[in-house]
């Protein structure tokens, strides 16, 4: 065999060893596959148009969606709070892919609990497990907050969480006064950015509740859930510092997802402090960076008389314009000379690369607000955003799309797919081809089926590193994005022009 202890090979060269070629081989004959001529036509009629058609037909199969479920959000926000685990009541296998989800992509440890539920509390519920689990998770993991959401066994049962919290503060579980916000996420029902809103909201509720505001001027920013909050929202808050805003991030999860190796392991680390997540309630606006993140939290937060604006990712040019009029109108704070210059210098960056990004064709896809943000960018360079995907999309969100496809001339004949998944984005690839993708790491097999070259812009990377260190947020964000899709073609063109005397006239160094 191949594998020795002095010559140790990784996954990717070990299985093109013969050894293991041959027994792929029989496997696949063991398993009666069928032969590789009959494989090959199938998969070239699903690139067809007849294929595509029926493809958009279905309607009671999703395959390969672009989005993950609610708790995946709940986790997010509740971690990016000070001192705070996690609760998922639900099983062990379930918290074990969200931390998973968020471990990979953030490339930090992601803490979080269950209640370890099996079968007898499948039937008999799980208010045992609530008991004990909060127990075990105060005295083992010292938290000042421990933030309970919920997964599809716990809702199918009807398992009711503020009965079972106060049972378990009568029990002694946590003290009777201890912070032990939830939220209600069933997996089963809309996605990860759903269950962002319902447990933000769920812990504004717990401290918020019964209180009278007292206006004071400073202004709530709602992040949303991002794949590069690390970089995004510590540019975000050297934004707001150059503004000289009095502000509080609901949710800051720069901290806790990028903590530094000293010697000393972080189970908790920054967030948002719990005093000030109090005093939010006081705040004059709330702003969102992120519409489809957090509508039933901006309703909350305007029942108190907050002033509330929702925006879409603030990406490029007018992203960024968006972001800082919106702080500039709630706050009344003016932007500051050396933002506009930042300003410029992005857009000096456009005009310098104009001639390899005009025309340029994108098919999109991620989440609402981020392939809203990211096809507007597009459209700012010049670029046709043609197929823009999110599988997690509305029709409302399909008609704003559409709004914004019409306010430019780049516009004309770019769809927007709500409710749509990856397999349908196959087909769009196959049919009418792209120069350009953005998505996630799942995108890789559509780059390689379609032979689209993929650009990792959205949550989550799991097979590249650190991306998320470094804002795609504000004009200098921008500089990053405009950066990476420049790479992306210049890396097509290199590859286009390798064979030396056959494909090499494009004097590439004067470019």
């Amino acid at each position: 065999m191949p594998q020795s202890v002095d010559k140790i090979l990784d996954h990717a060269p070990l299985f093109r060893e013969p050894e293991y070629k041959e027994m792929l081989a029989r496997k696949a004959e063991f398993e009666n596959m069928p032969p590789v001529e009959q494989v090959t036509q199938i998969a070239d009629w699903t690139k067809s148009w007849d294929y595509r058609e029926k493809n958009f037909a279905r309607e009671s199969l999703s395959v390969n969606p672009a989005k993950a479920c609610q708790p995946l959000g709940a986790v997010f926000v509740a971690s990016g709070f000070e001192r705070t685990m996690s609760f998922v009541h639900g099983s062990q296998g379930c918290v074990a892919y969200y931390r998973s989800h968020l471990s990979r992509h953030f490339k930090e440890p992601s803490s979080a609990v269950s209640s370890s539920m099996t079968e007898d509390a499948a039937v008999f519920g799980g208010l045992n497990n609530m008991v004990d689990g909060l127990a075990n998770t105060y005295k083992l993991y010292s938290p000042k907050m421990i933030a309970v959401s919920t997964t599809c066994m716990a809702e199918v049962i009807g398992d009711d969480l503020n009965a079972f919290i106060a049972t378990a503060k009568e029990k002694e579980s946590v003290p009777a006064d201890f912070d032990v916000p939830f939220a209600h996420t069933p997996a089963f029902v809309g996605s990860h950015v759903t269950g962002y809103d319902n447990m933000l909201k769920g812990i504004l509720e717990h401290f918020w509740k019964g209180k009278t505001a007292t206006p004071n001027g400073s202004l709530n920013i709602i992040p949303g859930f991002d794949g590069f909050a690390v970089g995004n929202n510590r540019e975000l808050k050297r934004v707001l510092d150059l503004m000289g805003v009095d502000y509080t991030i609901l949710s800051d999860v720069s901290d806790q997802f990028d903590t530094p190796s000293d010697g000393e392991f972080r189970m908790y680390d920054g967030g948002t402090p719990i005093e000030a997540t109090k005093n939010a309630v006081n705040a004059s606006a709330t702003l969102s960076l992120q519409e489809y993140c957090t509508p039933k939290t901006l309703d909350y937060a305007a029942s108190f008389g907050q002033k509330t604006k929702s925006l879409h990712y603030p990406i490029g040019v007018g992203g960024t314009d968006d972001l800082l009029g919106s702080i500039s109108e709630l706050t009344g704070k003016p932007v500051p000379e050396a933002l506009e210059l930042e300003r410029g210098r992005l857009v000096d960056a456009m005009a310098d690369s104009q001639a390899w990004l005009h025309g340029k064709t994108y098919a999109i896809y991620g989440d609402p607000d981020f392939v809203y943000g990211m096809a507007r960018f597009v459209l700012e360079t010049g670029g046709e955003p043609k197929h823009c995907l999110a599988t997690n999309g509305s029709k409302a969100w399909e008609a704003q799309m559409q709004e914004l496809f019409d306010s430019s001339p780049f516009g004309a004949g770019c769809k927007a797919w709500g409710g749509r998944d990856l397999w349908h984005m196959r087909s769009l690839l196959a049919t009418e081809q792209v120069d350009l993708l953005i998505g996630n790491s799942y995108g890789k097999y559509l780059e390689r089926d379609t032979k689209t070259p993929l650009i990792r812009l959205m949550f989550p990377i799991f097979d590249r590193h650190h991306h998320h260190r470094f804002p795609v947020w504000g004009y200098q964000g921008g500089l990053r994005v405009l950066v990476t899709i420049l790479d992306k073609i210049f890396d097509c063109l290199d590859q286009d022009t390798i064979e030396p005397g056959v494909t090499d006239y494009s004097f590439d160094l004067t470019r």
